[in-house]
């Protein structure tokens, strides 16, 4: 998988994070958004008007690797734009220790009490897909529907056939220690361009991770992804009732005959689960396939 080649040009190249502050494409949101609702683990800012639609990028990521949706939801939903703290060039606040996961489901569920936005629907990338499993678990009315996009319910398993937390955490362990050592440190350029190359397949998208990774708190990334690492939610699916849309990607790298199988295999306890795969894309699949994954995020959101 993807994947597993980001994970092993972390653990050799001292990168310090994958994306930070800058628009995948060049594409502006089309509507200013509201003032920037601030909270201890994520920041929130909120553009159109209608149903709620609330997008979460994944490790490392800012808002912006939304900007080829998040114009036409906003014609007709209020679309809530997180971004982690110490993502995208940002004070990191509270993320400077262990707890991200459960502090950033902590944040999207105050966000919905907050603003009444009860039976959102939730998109979640990579790491923060895994945050939105764990959103419907410990607070379904939250959400009435969940799109994953190229996550799993226990991240592991891209290394290993049979993987337990304990076998994965020395690993983990070592990795996230690496990154945050990082901090404040150059980036390595080997690196950054190899792990462009590993979670994207057009030119323009890997120009546009290879600039985002330089910006992103190693510290908090490291933190992050050790926790996403080990977070192991394959025994919960079986009691989540909310929808859940996977949408994976696959390429020659990856094959369909090979993704196919192995998404529906780590997502086959969910008792409602739709999958959506995305050609000629990898990891960042809304960047190597604008239009194909507008059309998903569209159909997702007007369900």
């Amino acid at each position: 998988m993807i994947r597993r080649i980001l994970f092993a040009a972390l653990a050799t190249a001292s990168i310090p994070a994958i994306l930070g502050p800058q628009t995948a494409h060049g594409t502006p949101v089309a509507a200013a958004p509201e003032a920037t609702i601030q909270m201890e683990h994520i920041s929130v800012q909120v553009i159109g008007k209608g149903s709620p639609v609330i997008l979460i990028p994944g490790l490392s990521s800012p808002r912006t690797v939304w900007d080829g949706v998040a114009p036409g939801l906003a014609k007709s939903h209020s679309v809530y734009l997180v971004q982690v703290n110490g993502f995208g060039g940002e004070d990191p606040r509270g993320n400077l220790k262990p707890g991200i996961l459960d502090g950033i489901v902590a944040d999207l569920d105050r966000l919905v009490q907050d603003r009444k936005l009860k039976g959102a629907a939730v998109i979640g990338h990579s790491m923060c897909g895994l945050a939105g499993l764990m959103l419907a678990k410990a607070h379904p009315g939250d959400l009435s529907r969940l799109m994953i996009v190229d996550s799993l319910p226990f991240t592991a398993a891209i290394f290993m056939p049979n993987p337990t937390v304990a076998a994965i955490q020395p690993q983990a362990a070592a990795m996230r220690d690496q990154m945050v050592a990082g901090y404040g440190k150059p980036a390595n350029e080997a690196g950054v361009q190899g792990t462009a190359a590993a979670l994207a397949l057009k030119p323009a998208s890997r120009e546009a991770v290879a600039g985002w990774m330089r910006a992103a708190d190693g510290r908090v990334a490291g933190v992050a992804m050790y926790e996403d690492l080990t977070k192991d939610m394959r025994e919960d699916l079986a009691a989540i009732q909310t929808p859940i849309t996977l949408v994976y990607p696959w390429s020659a790298a990856l094959p369909k005959e090979r993704a196919e199988p192995f998404y529906k295999a780590q997502y086959a306890k969910a008792p409602h689960v739709e999958f959506v795969d995305i050609g000629d894309a990898a990891h960042f699949v809304m960047l190597d396939q604008p239009d194909a994954f507008a059309a998903a995020v569209s159909a997702f959101a007007g369900k």
